[in-house]
Order: C-alpha cells, then structure tokens, then sequence
C-alpha cells in the first residue's frame, strides 16, 4: 500500500492542519480572522476561482479514453498515417454531450448529441467534432449563433421557450430534416453507448500526388441504437438527469468497453460536380444507395477519466485540426467552425490550451512563433528566434507549401468577386425529409412517436407559431401537419395528472 501523502500548502510549504484557522481572540470567543492565515486566504480565494466559462453550446457533456484501430485498408485513398495499416491504433479522446443545456443539465432531453474526438496520430491530433444526427438545422455560417440562441433561453423569462425555438426554425426552413430528425426518437438515446454519429461536413482524403475525394463520415454504435421515448425520457430527467455518464462510466468501469465501427462515404470529384444536391450543404444526406457506406476503423472506449474537470471539461476539439491526408471542403459551415471552436477553447482555457495534458499532441510540437501568453508551462522554445526565416536556428519543413502540403488541384481554384450572400429555401429542402418520414413508415410506432414528440413542444408555442410550424410539415406532407394539430387539441383536452 502507498503511504499517505503529506499535507501542503499550494506552494509546497507543510502544514499541520487542513481543517484550522487563525482566529484573535480568547478561548471562549472566535473572532477577528488574520490576513496572515495564509492557508485560509489560499483556501477562499482558489474556491472563487475553481469554475471557468463553460461552453456556450455543448456544455454539459461525459467523455472517456479509448483506441481508434484501422480494420480496412484505405491507403489508395488518404495518405494520413493513422488510416494506413490494418491494425494500426492510435489513442482516442472522446466526449459527448448535449448542445443546448448548461452544464449540469439533464442527459435525457430531447437534443441533438455533439461527438467530439482526438485522435492522437504520429503527424498530430486529429479532431472530429460530430453530431448525432446526419444533418444540422442551417447551412449559412451567420445564422449559427442565433440557431443556438432559439434552443436556449429566453432573454427576459430565462426559461426555455417553445415560441421562440420555433420561430426561428419556421423562418430558416432549410433546417426541417434536421428538425424532423430531432423530434423522431433519434433525440433522445437511451445511453450514450446506443448513439451512432455524424460528420454532417463534407471533408476531402488527399494524396501527396494531387488526388483527393470527398467524404462524410459515419460511426456506428456496436451496441444497437437505443432510443427512449418521450415520456421515458421527461421521466428520468428529473429522476436521474446524470443517467448517461454513469452509465458510459460505470459500464467502462466493469470492463463492458463500448465500440463503434467507423465507415467513410466516398465521393469523386466528378461524382460532385453533377450530383443531384451540393454536397456542400449540411442539411442534406448522400443516400446510401448513391454512396454506399465504406468500412475504416473500429472505435473501442476502454478508459475512464481519472478525473473529469482536467481530462473532459478542460479537452478542446476543433474542426481545424487536421493531419496531412484529411483536408477541409468548401463546406461553409465547416469553414466557419474551423475558426470558432479554437477560438471558443481560447477564451474558455486560454490562449496555451493545447499545452494541457489532455489537449497536448503525442507527436512532437514545435512552433516557435506562437510563444507566451497566460499559463505557458513547457519550456516556452528557450531562446530559440521567435520570427520566422531566421538563419541563426533552421527549420525543417514537410511538404509543400498551401493547404496541409497537397497540391492544389480541380476543386481549389477560386475567380469572382466578394459577394453577400444567403441560401434560398427551395422544394429541395423538402425532398430528403420525405424520404425521412417514408423511412419512419416502415418502423412500427416511430411515425406516432414523432408526431406526439412535436405536439408536446409546439403546444407550448403561442397559437400563430404553431399555424406557421403546422404550415412548414404540410409542405413535407399535409399528413403530418394534420396529425400534429390533433394531437395537440388532443393533449390539450387531456387532465393534467
């Protein structure tokens, strides 16, 4: 057994209590504390400081430690190291959460799931930042914080608010797949272990020769995909709202190690040129049946965090963080995200939070211009130069210049002028949400749960939100806008319990 560590102050000093203070005063009477109580004075100033900003989206989330190992050979596709050889693993970060909800909020709601991952590769880390559902609710970068501001509070009540949640999403109606997909029982899994996720962005695999193809990635759950339904889920948010990290942790804990296997969709240049939807938009699917679902790698988590707030609520994940052989598409949202997740992580951690454990590349990192700055504990490079193209201390670089050192090639060639622009809402946008609904058809139950799963939010909307919401599923089907509206007069005619 290990001996018992010895009590200090934060600077390493010893002391003989951790539970006294420095009083003035008789022995009868405990008054007037010292400022020279230097353990006191430690003690309340760090409690004051113990919580950073969390995250403004995807706040409250679970997360564990694991492998990501190639089970299929890609290398005639990527270069990326970490994709090439059959057996190969690499270490995994991964957290999921929930988007709207603070932190602490319950895990049951109905919400779309976020999946971030860091794969830890001998060229850096590699990030994917997911969601549990293949589609999102906007294509249109600047409309991202006002999505996220609709599925959060109210300004004046502070309360969650069914008017302006649909509101929005009557006005962007580019987003009703997505909306569609949240309301089935896709949004509310019953553990985090019986979701699948979704790159939702379109991203490119590169050759060193030029080559490249489009892909979205798949990953699904090993486990089968669990769903609650509504009421179970209401339930068990105000009787056990922490159900799903206890349940990822304890199932880790017992050597019961959930897995998922990792599938990419290719796509070929030409393929994207004439292909039907611009497989740049993230509120469109690529069928399977046009682009069948290509196995990779096998994702096992296998380890709990020693403890949560360093290794999950200090981990950062961003889009941008790309090895050599995976590259960013011209997908706007992608695009914007790669901007605003480090920069969210820089004001929630700090500007060197990719120095903390959690964070920190296995590979070697050495980037010399990016120096200082508050909480910087390695060696901040010494004194080598701090500028570039210095011939004091030479650098060695990997491939060649441009985006991640492939060339440029058909795809990455851009002429015209700076324009504004916003998309337009079409019949299109209509077209793969049918295909959804068809698709709840033939599952017995999941069409009825999907209309009483949006009755029970639209009914709390005030009525000309819910005619215009009514009016955006009639151009899905009428059907479905003639269900719900039963369904709402019908619940409420319902006692309340």
């Amino acid at each position: 057994m290990d001996s018992a560590p010895t009590y200090t102050l934060a600077e390493g000093v010893p002391y003989a209590s951790s539970s006294t203070a420095q009083h003035f005063g008789g022995n009868s009477i405990k008054g007037l504390m010292l400022l020279q109580d230097t353990q006191l004075i430690e003690t309340l100033a760090h409690f004051s400081r113990e919580r950073i900003p969390e995250r403004v989206v995807h706040a409250a989330g679970v997360g564990a430690w694991g492998e990501f190992e190639v089970t299929h050979d890609i290398s005639e596709l990527t270069d990326a190291k970490f994709l090439n050889g059959i057996g190969k693993k690499s270490k995994v970060l991964l957290r999921v959460s929930t988007v709207g909800p603070e932190r602490g909020g319950a895990d049951t709601i109905r919400d779309v799931r976020g999946w971030g991952m860091k794969i830890f590769t001998e060229e850096g880390n590699q990030d994917f930042v997911f969601n549990s559902i293949p589609v999102f609710f906007v294509r249109d970068p600047i409309k991202f914080p006002s999505l996220n501001r609709s599925h959060k509070r109210h300004p004046a009540t502070n309360q969650g608010d069914p008017t302006m949640f649909w509101d929005f999403h009557n006005n962007n109606q580019e987003g009703i797949h997505a909306i569609m997909a949240l309301f089935s029982d896709r949004g509310t899994p019953k553990t985090v272990r019986n979701l699948n996720a979704y790159s939702g962005h379109t991203y490119k695999i590169t050759k060193e020769d030029g080559t490249f193809h489009y892909i979205k990635v798949h990953i699904k759950t090993n486990q089968g995909v669990q769903s609650l339904t509504n009421d179970e889920a209401t339930k068990l948010a105000g009787e056990a709202p922490g159900v799903h990290g206890a349940d990822l942790y304890e199932s880790i804990a017992k050597g019961d190690f959930p897995s998922w296997n990792v599938y990419f969709q290719v796509m070929t240049p030409a393929q994207a040129e004439t292909y039907r939807w611009n497989i740049f938009d993230m509120t469109k699917i690529w069928p399977h049946s046009d682009f069948p679902l290509i196995p990779v790698a096998k994702l096992t988590l296998n380890k709990n965090p020693a403890n949560y707030f360093a290794e999950i609520e200090q981990a950062a994940f961003s889009p941008s963080n790309m090895v050599p052989g995976i590259a960013p598409s011209a997908d706007p949202m992608l695009q914007a995200r790669m901007f605003a997740y480090n920069d969210a992580a820089r004001y929630r951690l700090g500007v060197n939070y990719q120095q903390l454990p959690c964070n920190r590349a296995v590979s070697r990192v050495y980037c010399p211009f990016q120096r200082d700055g508050s909480m910087t504990f390695t060696d901040n490079y010494g004194g080598d130069p701090n500028y570039v193209n210095s011939s004091l201390k030479p650098i060695n670089y990997i491939g060649k210049a441009g985006a991640h050192g492939y060339k440029l090639g058909g795809h990455e060639e851009w002429i015209g002028s700076v324009v504004g622009f916003a998309s337009e809402v079409t019949d299109e946008d209509f077209v793969q949400p049918r295909m959804f609904w068809d698709m709840l058809g033939k599952q017995e139950g999941q069409q009825e749960h999907f209309v009483y799963n949006v009755a029970c939010n639209l009914k709390g909307a005030i009525p000309r939100v819910q005619e215009e919401a009514l009016a955006v599923f009639s151009k899905v089907y009428p059907v479905i806008a003639e269900k719900i509206k039963v369904t709402i007069e019908n619940l409420n005619k319902a006692p309340l319990n």
